[in-house]
């Protein structure tokens, strides 16, 4: 909300809470909140900023200098930890306070910006941007695009171009890349560019056990199923395990394991007899869990079934 000493004259206050309330930033906030569970440091992150882009726009309504804040940024944490579902809320968050023009998220990894030729980078690298523009690029396992190894890579082609957009359109564009922290770490080293053009350095922690088995919960209450008393004591047993086998991968591997469930609880209820009801249907029991090769012990190149 804005005070004005007359008319035509520049306001002389601004109320910062009436202007949160109404750029609508609560709501994603709020959603980001029933999205993802957990993730306190993450969530701060964002509500910090979100804090700077207002002031950045009470200063401009003022009349004040005001420059447009860099607003690159990086997301480092292992896989299923909600950097995909925070870069698409963060975009939202910069439509809303008017700091990208559409507010959508394209997200990529190397192959959608590198050619496998002389002369096919620079257009696939053009293209996505061009479809970006306005809102948000989310590069996944963006290291993979330098690889030194590789003398007839063509990967430092699609990094120049990018590290000029990020410079030239950065009224116009927002560039989030994200990956492993040791990898992205050896990534800027490599790449300095980078560094300097990323403003906001955010780290997405691992999910606790009772976060994880509060996402196993959400995920089947999204999809009208529940735990029975059992089923959830093995759920959480399951969690446990997994957390210390190859490949895991936090929410990902939760819903991995929620879905083979599933598969399991229908071939129980097939194979029985007599009638089932609403109850036996909308249930996962402990033994729809239990049958995973997770409780096997077993080690496997990939993720455990």
């Amino acid at each position: 909300m804005l005070e004005t000493e007359g008319s035509g004259a520049a306001p002389a206050t601004i109320d910062l809470q009436a202007e949160y309330r109404a750029s609508g930033v609560a709501e994603v906030l709020a959603e980001l909140d029933r999205e993802l569970v957990g993730l306190k440091p993450v969530k701060q992150r964002i509500r910090e900023t979100a804090a700077l882009l207002l002031v950045d726009r009470a200063r401009r309504q003022l009349g004040l200098g005001s420059t447009t804040p860099t607003l690159h940024m990086s997301f480092t944490g292992n896989p299923g930890t909600g950097k995909t579902t925070v870069a698409r809320r963060m975009a939202d968050l910069l439509f809303r306070l008017g700091y990208v023009r559409k507010g959508h998220l394209v997200a990529v990894t190397r192959d959608d910006l590198v050619g496998q030729y002389i002369g096919h980078t620079a257009p696939k690298t053009k293209e996505v941007l061009k479809k970006a523009m306005g809102g948000v690029l989310f590069i996944d396992e963006a290291y993979y695009l330098y690889r030194p190894d590789n003398e007839r890579d063509y990967g430092q082609e699609a990094i120049e171009i990018l590290l000029q957009v990020m410079e030239n359109q950065r009224d116009d564009l927002v560039v989030i890349l994200a990956g492993y922290a040791d990898r992205m770490e050896r990534f800027f080293q490599s790449n300095p560019g980078f560094r300097s053009r990323i403003a906001h350095h955010i780290d997405f922690p691992d999910y606790s056990d009772d976060e994880l088995l509060a996402i196993a919960r959400s995920m089947l209450d999204e999809q009208g199923y529940r735990f029975d008393g059992p089923g959830q004591v093995t759920m959480r047993d399951y969690i446990e395990k997994r957390r210390t086998q190859p490949h895991f991968a936090n929410a990902r591997s939760i819903r991995n394991a929620i879905d083979r469930a599933r598969l399991r609880q229908a071939n129980r209820l097939f194979e029985a007899t007599g009638p089932v009801g609403a109850e036996a249907l909308s249930t996962i029991t402990a033994p729809d869990i239990r049958a995973s090769r997770v409780f096997a012990q077993t080690q496997s190149t990939g993720e455990a079934p």
